[in-house]
This record gives C-alpha cells, structure tokens and sequence, in this order.
C-alpha cells in the first residue's frame, strides 16, 4: 500500500517535514517515491505543498496518514469529511 507521509528533516530539536509518497513498508526516513512538499511546524506559513500531484496520488490510491490529512485540508487539496457518527451530546438530546 501506498502511504502519504511526513519524513524528519531538520536539527536536532528543531524539525522540518517533508511530505512523501512512499510504500507503507519502507522506514520513516528511509526510501521514497516522489516529494510532494515540505512542512515547517515553526512557521506560520511553513507548508509548502504541490495540490495537483497530492490530489493525483489520492485519486490513484495512495492513503494520507492523520497528520498529512490535516495537512491537506489546510492546503485545500483535500475536503473534509463530515464525521456520520453521532456525539454524545446529540445522543442524549435524541433519548430526551
């Protein structure tokens, strides 16, 4: 399976991200397919991303992981998902 990921780059105790393509099999910093972009946690407009290539590899199979998700969604390369299941609260006010 194919696997959008975040590899570690950086200093130590200052990290920089790239966001990768690669097998789900192969190490965190180990081999990849393609750089899709780079994520910079300690900047405000630290995640550069290439939209097209990211939507490309999600309509080919290849699966966010969490963090690369949010990544997406704040990039808008990707929509969010309504969640289907019901909280707590809407619960409760259904069984009133």
């Amino acid at each position: 399976m194919v696997k959008i990921r975040l590899t570690r780059m950086g200093d130590h105790k200052n990290p920089v991200y790239r966001i990768i393509v690669a097998d789900s099999r192969s190490p965190r910093d180990g081999r990849f397919i393609e750089v899709l972009g780079t994520y910079d946690p300690h900047l405000d407009d630290g995640l550069k991303l290439d939209t097209e290539r990211s939507k490309q590899w999600i309509k080919n199979g290849a699966q966010p992981t969490d963090t690369v998700r949010a990544l997406l969604v704040k990039a808008g390369a990707l929509e969010t998902k309504k969640s289907t299941q019901k909280t707590k609260v809407e619960k409760k006010k259904k069984a009133e």
